[in-house]
């Protein structure tokens, strides 16, 4: 990923029309997420729900309304619901599995050089980053931060776009 001076960091990091509603340009989409995120803090912390409950409870009912839908459409003469075959082609599979495993390794390898010792200073930073981060987050919810980033970064967009040229241009230094 290149950046150049002048460019914007969450149009290089992301180019679609995720940046707008990340940063809260389209107020309906957006607001619709944060009615969800919502909903489901709501069910997940204060009602102590959990995911896979959730995810049973919701295909039972699918299931319980399919069925329910094919019986009673042989009584008020209607077509029962079209269920399509789902397959999953094994070639399809593979490509996935090989992709995710590059990417599991790379990522390994990654661990592996911040875990070896060589570079103290990547290996410093890391901890004091990850320690920094489990100390914010500790004040307040992750689902806090993740709704406040985006504006902050939407309100301070020109200081963050010239740090991160500069950060980009002290690893470019560091990589030589």
């Amino acid at each position: 990923m290149e950046f150049q001076v002048g460019d914007r960091v969450m149009l290089k990091v992301s180019p679609w029309k995720v940046v707008d509603v990340f940063l809260w340009r389209n107020k309906k989409i957006y607001a619709s997420i944060l009615g969800g995120a919502t909903a489901s803090w709501v069910l997940f912390e204060l009602l102590d729900y959990h995911l896979v409950t959730l995810v049973c409870h919701v295909l039972v009912l699918v299931f319980a309304i399919l069925f329910m839908w094919s019986n009673a459409s042989k009584f008020i003469n209607k077509s029962p619901p079209s269920i399509p075959e789902v397959r999953i082609l094994e070639d399809a599979l593979r490509r996935v599995a090989v992709a995710l495993r590059i990417e599991i390794n790379r990522f390994l390898d990654i661990l592996r050089d911040f875990a070896s010792g060589r570079d103290m200073k990547k290996f410093l930073t890391i901890v004091v980053g990850l320690w920094v981060l489990s100390i914010v987050e500790s004040w307040c919810d992750f689902l806090t931060l993740f709704y406040t980033i985006p504006v902050l970064y939407g309100k301070y967009e020109e200081h963050v776009d010239a740090f991160a040229e500069k950060a980009m241009i002290g690893i470019k230094k560091n990589r030589r």
